[in-house]
């Protein structure tokens, strides 16, 4: 038997016809999908343990800097759009509730809003960078609002204020790195999709995606009053 039968549709494991995601089989070391789902969360959670050890890291040179320079991290903040801030923060929480629900599609087996959810969380991600990058990040640099040596802002009012843009580039740079990251596995998710992978029955690789894209989410709802709404 050919592997497309004549109406276009691929045989299921059994032979018959049948979605992708219903044909899909469990890796050959799990007896079951539901061992290699857990198997499959288990290991992201873990994984996102570690990245909350590395933003731990960040925080902590926060609250030590923030102590011994509050002037000059009250200056810095100053400097921030908390407006843009908060739109960002908005895109985020959007793009978090779409997460959830294509997870939800996937089980629900509606692949329509599947892909459409998995897209429109792709393009806030897109939109929460436009705004971070033209928006915040060049018209600081170009002020000369730079971190460490590289600041050069002749207004500043307090000789610490390198510091704090050290501290804010860091920190929100590398959490921008980890949208971007969660932007190519949803698409690489989204893709997928369009072959029909993801179901009731086959919905790991969203399920797990999803928790990280959640802890970009959450990352960010700490960053943004810690910054932006010091004064």
């Amino acid at each position: 038997m050919s592997a497309i039968d004549s109406h276009g549709s691929p045989p299921t494991a059994a032979g018959g016809k049948g979605p992708l995601w219903s044909r899909m089989k469990h890796a050959h070391h799990f007896r079951n999908h539901d061992e290699e789902f857990d198997a499959c969360k288990l290991g992201m959670w873990l994984f996102l343990t570690t990245e909350v050890l590395l933003f731990s890291g960040l925080f902590v040179a926060y609250a030590i800097m923030r102590m011994k320079y509050p002037q000059a991290f009250t200056n810095g903040s100053h400097y921030l759009d908390w407006r843009w801030g908060g739109l960002n923060t908005i895109v985020l929480l959007l793009s978090s509730f779409t997460m959830a629900y294509s997870i939800r599609n996937a089980q629900m087996n509606k692949q329509g809003w599947l892909k459409f959810n998995l897209a429109f969380t792709v393009l806030c991600g897109a939109l929460f960078l436009v705004i971070k990058f033209t928006l915040e990040y060049a018209p600081k640099w170009a002020q000369g609002k730079r971190p460490g040596f590289l600041f050069s802002y002749p207004n500043a009012q307090d000789p610490y204020e390198p510091i704090w843009w050290s501290i804010y580039y860091s920190a929100t740079g590398i959490h921008a790195t980890h949208v971007l990251i969660g932007m190519g596995l949803i698409t690489y998710l989204f893709l997928r999709s369009l072959k029909g992978t993801y179901g009731p029955k086959h919905y790991t690789g969203v399920e797990v995606v999803g928790l990280y894209w959640h802890l970009v989410d959450l990352i960010w709802i700490f960053l943004f009053p810690l910054l932006y709404l010091i004064h």
